[in-house]
């Protein structure tokens, strides 16, 4: 029978407690919510909202092509030209997802006979893009200069280190400054996702490289997605202005793909330019994630220490960690179940968001419900 492997397939996903359903969810929500990454709370911001519908006013519901042929509007090169200001670096490459800005980079920048040192934490996007470039991938320990030093040292031609700034599951940082002095050290350029860092690190919210000191460096690429500080959707590749010209004619996502519809473009470049109005918002989502993390540590949870807005909450198992976040969805909390294959090291956890917008009185909420329905 055609497809019968996929029931036997999903039988092993049952018995093994990973199955994953759709939730959809109603326009006015009464859930407190700590599942999205939404960091900043710009989402539902009237200005982002209304640069959203503005752009759909103006440009129409869809880019209509890809964004070498119609995809490509003056909105697009405006977003372009003041994400990759904002971020310090010499140009910018928007895309539909942060998804395809991460295959793009990658896979253009590793072509056949290269070398890429990628770390055992990194994002899907990320994996998949090695898998797909024509290079040589070698997998090294998480967050270790010294295991991509050694790699770099096996091979004598272009080669690239691959790496999450903060890192999705447990909201850990990258210790960027040592991955670039080893790149440097065998002229091998670094890739970097700042999807968890842009709005939240760095001064006033310019991201992980920017607090690093890399913003801007003639070695160092960025990628960045829309759809987390920036409260829209898409992604983008930020870096040096030749690096960007290879990507327009190299990379098949850009190439391939329909342009960013012109809402969400609208949407992003509003909620930046209300990002550098009010960079307060930044230092804030900060200070939630650390007063969530000493709180759910202070009630006895194992929560690991987080870089970022994301903090991450050991839950026993597969099984533990659904019912965990099943039974705060009932109490009126909304957060995130991580769970294999979706982590790395197969330990299950729920996943909290610290956004910027929450208040005293919800933070305290949140703890409470968290440990009451503890497993």
């Amino acid at each position: 029978m055609a497809f019968g492997w996929i029931d036997e397939q999903a039988d092993v996903r049952r018995r093994a407690g990973l199955v994953r359903t759709l939730r959809p969810r109603p326009a006015d929500s009464p859930l407190l919510d700590l599942a999205s990454n939404d960091y900043l709370g710009l989402a539902r911001h009237p200005e982002v909202t209304e640069g959203a519908a503005r752009a759909a006013r103006t440009w129409g519901g869809g880019a209509t092509g890809s964004r070498l042929v119609t995809g490509t509007t003056e909105l697009h090169t405006e977003l372009e030209r003041e994400l990759a200001d904002f971020c310090g670096f010499e140009a910018a490459l928007v895309f539909s997802s942060g998804y395809a800005a991460n295959l793009a980079a990658v896979t253009a920048l590793a072509p056949h006979g290269s070398l890429i040192v990628s770390d055992a934490g990194n994002h899907a996007s990320l994996i998949d893009g090695c898998r797909l470039a024509r290079g040589t991938t070698q997998v090294v320990a998480h967050a270790e200069p010294d295991a991509v030093r050694k790699a770099l040292q096996t091979h004598d031609g272009p080669a690239v280190a691959v790496s999450d700034t903060v890192f999705s599951v447990d909201g850990d940082a990258a210790p960027l400054a040592g991955l670039a002095e080893a790149c440097r050290e065998h002229g091998a350029g670094l890739v970097v996702d700042d999807a968890h860092g842009l709005g939240v690190l760095g001064t006033g919210g310019r991201g992980a490289p920017h607090a690093a000191g890399l913003a801007g460096a003639d070695d160092v690429v960025v990628t960045v997605t829309l759809s987390k500080s920036l409260g829209s959707q898409g992604g983008a590749v930020l870096g040096p202005a030749r690096v960007i010209d290879h990507l327009v004619n190299a990379a098949r996502t850009f190439i391939f793909d329909t342009g960013l519809a012109p809402a969400a473009a609208g949407a992003a470049l509003a909620a930046l330019r209300l990002l550098r109005r009010e960079p307060e918002r930044a230092a804030r989502a900060r200070e939630v994630t650390s007063e969530l993390h000493a709180r759910l540590t202070a009630a006895g949870l194992e929560a690991v220490r987080p870089d970022a807005a994301v903090v991450s909450v050991r839950a026993p198992s597969p099984e533990g960690a659904v019912r965990w976040a099943a039974d705060c969805r009932e109490a009126g909390l909304s957060v995130g179940c991580f769970r294999p294959p979706s982590v790395p090291d197969g330990i299950s956890r729920l996943r909290l968001t610290a956004r910027a917008d929450l208040s005293e009185g919800q933070i305290e909420r949140a703890v409470r419900v968290i440990g009451e329905t503890r497993p």
